[in-house]
């Protein structure tokens, strides 16, 4: 399995909620996320490779532009989660021409110690 991997840093604002947030979290705070793109596929495409880094650094960073400096309770639905904001970067990106990719990974990161991924088929 071939894969590819792009990542672009961003920083956004959310608050959590969540019953009983902890204090900190419920209230406006930022977060200098890191999001990860990794496609992956069985074979090369017809120029002998995955997908053009080129499109795939672009698509993420257009992606991401829709959360950069944007407070995430006004973008996602429900509680702004890592993991919500993950599937809509994956969502933003499965339309990416990339013929040979079958599968996608969007990894989140807030921070050093823990990140979240969603993982899906590309049409």
């Amino acid at each position: 399995m071939y894969e590819l991997t792009v990542s672009e840093t961003f920083v956004a604002q959310h608050f959590l909620t969540v019953p009983n947030p902890p204090a900190d979290e419920a209230e406006l705070h930022s977060h200098a996320f890191t999001a990860e793109a990794t496609f992956r596929g069985p074979e090369l495409g017809e120029y002998g490779y995955l997908l053009d880094i080129d499109l795939a650094t672009e698509a993420l960073g257009e992606a991401a532009d829709r959360y950069r400096d944007e407070t995430l309770n006004d973008r996602l639905d429900g509680n702004p989660s890592a993991e919500r904001l993950a599937r809509k970067l994956f969502d933003a990106l499965a339309g990416v021409d990339a013929p040979a990719a079958t599968e996608l990974t969007v990894t989140v990161r807030e921070d050093e110690a823990a990140s979240v991924s969603y993982t899906g088929a590309l049409e």
